[in-house]
């Protein structure tokens, strides 16, 4: 039987797998919802957003909005994702917050919607205020950006 060597994954690859490995971790740990705070994001958007489909529209948007990021922002609701972005790597910083696997997309935070006004609770932590004021901040520039089709599953290759 002939022996394989281990290839390195691609920076693709290793999200992908980092991925796989919030799910599976949010399948075996009972307290630990991996899920809940990127349904809380959707719902954020939803909320400012009315009849949008967040998941489905938002994700492989332009260079930034989906797993990773890079390059030059496509147009302003791009820029949203890569602010987002930004403030998720200032929140793995913060002194006050730990996370599962180094990733804020597990810890979620209490939040309410009122019409299209997101309004983050006095009771989150620190760590939960500042990741709840993220995703506020970006569904909030998300309802003030145009969505172009597009730049949805944009060659990234090329154009970020």
């Amino acid at each position: 039987m002939a022996k394989r060597s281990a290839e390195p994954l691609s920076d693709q690859a290793a999200d992908n797998m980092n991925l796989l490995l919030l799910v599976l971790a949010s399948v075996a740990t009972a307290n630990i919802v991996v899920p809940r705070n990127l349904w809380q994001f959707r719902n954020m958007i939803k909320c400012t957003i009315p009849g949008s489909d967040p998941l489905k529209d938002y994700n492989n948007y332009g260079c930034y909005c989906g797993l990773g990021g890079s390059g030059t922002p496509v147009d302003d609701l791009d820029k949203c994702c890569q602010v987002h972005d930004n403030c998720y790597s200032a929140a793995k910083k913060h002194p006050h917050c730990k996370f599962l696997l180094d990733n804020p997309y597990t810890k979620t935070y209490a939040y309410s919607c009122s019409g299209t006004s997101i309004t983050c609770s006095e009771k989150n932590n620190e760590c939960e205020a500042f990741i709840c004021e993220c995703d506020r901040n970006a569904a909030i520039c998300f309802s003030g950006a145009s969505y172009d089709p597009t730049k949805k599953n944009l060659d990234t290759s090329k154009h970020c």
